[in-house]
C-alpha cells in the first residue's frame, strides 16, 4: 500500500550511501510489531560490516549501523505517508500515519472485494492429497480432520498463489474389503443400499467383524476369498468393482455437503502392481534386501546411509509371500504423482502424525533410488479426534459418531439458537442458516488448533457463539451486514479519518491489514490455524468496536469514517471465512 513512498524513501538512502562514500545497501524491510502503530524497518549492520571488510576498517559494528541510521533519518525527514522517523540501536524505523495508513487499508478492502488478501498466480503447482478414507466402510467423525485439513489447506494455498492440484487415495483394496465382501456374499447377496449409503456399508462391515469374533474359524473362509481376489475371481472383482462404487458415491454425497472437491482421484489397488516393479527395481540395485522366503524384502535405511544412531530404520516392503503393502504402494503413487503432474513443487501428504516415521522411510527410500523429486514429497501430520471421555474412533467396534448424525444434530443444535435469535424468519431460512452454522462449527472445530493436537470434539463447544468458534466469527459478520443494511446507501468516498481513531478503531484496522501477509504465512507453513485464529480476532475486534463505537448514530463526519470501516470488516471476515470453506451468512 505504500510501495511508491518505501521505493522513494529507498532511493534517498542510496543517495545518502552514495554521498557518503558507504557502499550499496542492501535494503531489507520487515514489519515493525504492532503496539498502536504501524510502522516497518530496516537494519544498516550488514552495509556497517560490508563497509568494515572493503576498507579494512576495525570499527564497532553496532555503533557504526547506529551512526548510519542516525544519517539516513537525518536525510529523510518526515517523508509523505509517515509520520515519524527514528533511528534505533542500528535499525532506521518508519511509522505510518495512523489516518492515512487506515484510509489506505480501507480503499484496498473495498476496491479488491472478495479478492483482498488474495495473491495473483505464483506459476507453482502443489498437490495436496488427503481424505482417504477406506471404501466399505462407514464415514465417521475420525476421517473428518483429514478431509477438512487437506481441504482447508488446499484452499490457502490457492488464495496464495499456488495452482493446487487436490488428490483423495482412497483404500479400495486389503483385508477390510476382502471381509465385507465375504460377508455380503454369504449374508446380504442381491442387497444394494438406498440412502446413508455409507451408514449402510459401515454397518454391514460392523457386522462382519463381529460373526468373525464370535467365530475364529470363519477366518478360513476369508483367506480363501482373499486368494480368489489375488487371482482376480472375475466374479469376486465385479462384485468389488460395484460395491467399491457404492462407497464412492456415498462419499461423494458427504463431500458435496461438505464442500469438498478433488481433482483426481488414486486407488491402492491401481498402484500395487506397479508397486512391486518398482521393489523389484530395488532389489536389482542393491538398494532392497530380498530376504525371502523366511523373511520380506526390506530397506535397511540407516545401514544404506551409514549412519551409526537409528533414525529411519528398516523400511518393510514386500511381504514373504510376496503381497504389496503400504508402502509397495506409497512408492510406485510417488512416482505416478510426479508422472502425472511433472511441474509439481511439492506433493503434500495429509494423513495423521502415526504415519510419521511411514513417510519419512519411504521417501528416503525414493532419494536413495535417485527420483529427483523425492525431495518434494513432504507429509502433513495431524492428531486424531476423539469424543469426549477420550474415546477414540473405531469402526470394527462401532464407537463412532457417524458424519450423517453429526450434522444431523448440530443442524438441530443450531436451529434452536437461530428460532431464538430470529423468530420472524421463515422456516426455510432458518434451516439454510442452521445447516449453515452447522457446517461451518463442525469445519472451524477441526482447524482451530494446531495440526499436531488432539481435537476432541463436542457440540456444545463447536456451536459457542460467544467463544472461538465458526458461529461467533460468522455472527460478526451478520452484525456488520446489519449495519450497512440499515444505513441503505452508497458507503461515503473515501477519506482521511476527520477524528481520532479510537483503540477499538485502530485494532480493528490492524487486524484487516493482516489478512494478506496471515493467509501467505499459513500457506508458507501449512498451518490453517495461522488463518483461523485471524478470523476470530478480526470478529472479536469487530465486537468491541460494534459495543464501543456508534456508527449510525455518530456525527456525519465520524459515521461516514465508520461506515467505511465496518465495510471493510465485513469484507475482510467474509474473505477469511471463505478461504476456510465456513459459509458467510446474511442472517443467524
Amino acid at each position: 500500500m505504500f510501495e511508491q513512498e518505501q521505493k522513494r524513501i529507498e532511493d534517498q538512502i542510496r543517495a545518502y550511501c552514495a554521498g557518503a562514500g558507504l557502499p550499496e545497501p542492501k535494503l531489507q524491510w520487515s514489519w515493525i510489531p504492532f503496539s498502536g502503530h504501524w510502522g516497518i524497518s530496516t537494519s544498516f549492520f550488514q552495509l556497517a560490516s560490508q563497509e568494515a571488510r572493503e576498507k579494512g576498517l576495525k570499527v564497532n559494528v553496532a555503533e557504526r549501523a547506529q551512526t548510519i541510521a542516525d544519517g539516513a533519518a537525518k536525510v529523510l525527514g518526515q517523508p509523505q505517508g509517515f509520520e515519524r522517523v527514528e533511528a534505533v540501536r542500528g535499525y532506521l524505523n518508519l511509522y505510518f500515519s495512523t489516518a492515512e495508513y487506515t484510509r489506505r487499508v480501507l480503499d484496498a478492502v473495498l476496491a479488491e472485494g472478495d479478492q483482498f488478501g488474495r495473491t495473483p498466480g505464483k506459476g507453482e503447482r502443489v498437490m495436496v492429497e488427503f481424505s482417504q478414507p477406506n471404501t466399505h466402510k462407514a464415514f465417521h467423525v475420525g476421517h473428518l480432520r483429514s478431509a477438512i485439513l487437506g481441504d482447508v489447506l488446499a484452499r490457502i494455498l490457492e488464495a496464495a498463489g499456488y495452482d493446487v492440484v487436490r488428490a483423495n487415495y482412497p483404500g479400495d483394496i486389503g483385508l477390510h474389503v476382502v471381509k465385507w465382501l465375504w460377508n455380503y456374499m454369504k449374508f446380504h447377496t442381491g442387497e444394494k443400499p438406498q440412502q446413508d449409503i455409507t451408514r449402510w456399508m459401515g454397518d454391514l462391515y460392523l457386522e462382519t467383524s463381529k460373526r468373525l469374533e464370535a467365530n475364529a474359524d470363519l477366518e478360513a473362509e476369508v483367506r480363501a476369498l482373499y486368494v480368489r481376489w489375488d487371482r482376480r475371481d472375475p466374479e469376486v472383482v465385479a462384485l468389488w468393482e460395484e460395491t467399491r462404487q457404492w462407497s464412492l458415491d456415498g462419499f461423494k454425497e458427504l463431500y458435496d455437503l461438505l464442500d469438498i472437491r478433488f481433482d483426481v482421484y488414486y486407488f491402492n489397488s491401481t498402484v500395487e502392481q506397479a508397486g512391486k516393479q518398482l521393489v523389484n527395481d530395488l532389489i536389482e540395485r542393491g538398494i532392497a534386501s530380498d530376504e525371502r522366503p523366511d523373511g520380506a524384502v526390506v530397506v535397511k535405511l540407516d545401514e544404506l546411509l551409514g549412519l551409526d544412531k537409528e533414525k529411519f530404520r528398516v523400511l518393510v516392503v514386500l511381504r514373504s509371500d510376496g503381497t504389496a503393502l503400504y508402502a509397495t504402494e506409497d512408492l510406485a503413487l510417488a512416482a505416478r504423482k510426479f508422472s502425472d503432474y511433472p511441474d509439481l513443487t511439492k506433493s503434500l501428504y495429509v494423513v495423521d502424525v502415526r504415519q510419521s516415521l511411514h513417510f519419512q522411510q519411504v521417501f528416503k527410500t525414493l532419494e536413495i533410488a535417485g527420483f529427483p523429486w523425492a525431495t518434494r514429497c513432504q507429509h502433513i501430520p495431524y492428531e486424531l479426534v476423539t469424543l469426549p471421555g477420550n474415546m477414540a474412533m473405531a469402526s470394527r467396534e462401532g464407537t463412532v459418531v457417524l458424519l450423517e448424525d453429526l450434522v444431523r444434530e448440530a443442524t438441530a443444535r443450531a436451529l434452536e439458537i437461530v428460532r431464538g435469535k430470529n423468530p420472524d424468519l421463515s422456516v426455510e431460512k432458518q434451516q439454510e442458516i442452521a445447516l449453515a452454522v452447522a457446517l461451518g462449527a463442525i469445519r472451524y472445530s477441526m482447524i482451530s488448533r494446531e495440526n499436531t493436537k488432539v481435537v476432541t470434539f463436542d457440540w456444545e463447544t463447536a456451536l459457542d457463539f460467544d467463544g472461538q468458534a465458526a458461529p461467533y466469527i460468522q455472527y460478526a459478520y451478520v452484525r456488520a451486514g446489519s449495519i450497512l443494511r440499515k444505513w441503505g446507501k452508497e458507503l461515503p468516498a473515501s477519506g482521511l479519518p476527520a477524528y481520532d481513531l479510537t483503540p477499538a478503531e485502530v485494532q480493528l484496522v490492524e487486524l484487516i491489514s493482516r489478512l494478506p501477509r496471515e493467509i501467505q504465512t499459513a500457506a508458507n507453513d501449512y498451518r490453517p490455524m495461522v488463518l483461523s485464529n485471524l478470523a476470530y480476532e478480526m470478529a472479536k475486534a469487530f465486537n468491541d468496536f460494534y459495543n464501543q463505537c456508534p456508527v449510525l448514530q455518530a456525527e456525519p463526519a465520524v459515521r461516514d469514517g465508520r461506515l467505511r470501516l465496518v465495510a471493510a470488516a465485513r469484507q475482510a471476515i467474509g474473505n477469511a471465512l471463505g478461504v476456510l470453506g465456513v459459509i458467510a451468512p446474511t442472517a443467524m
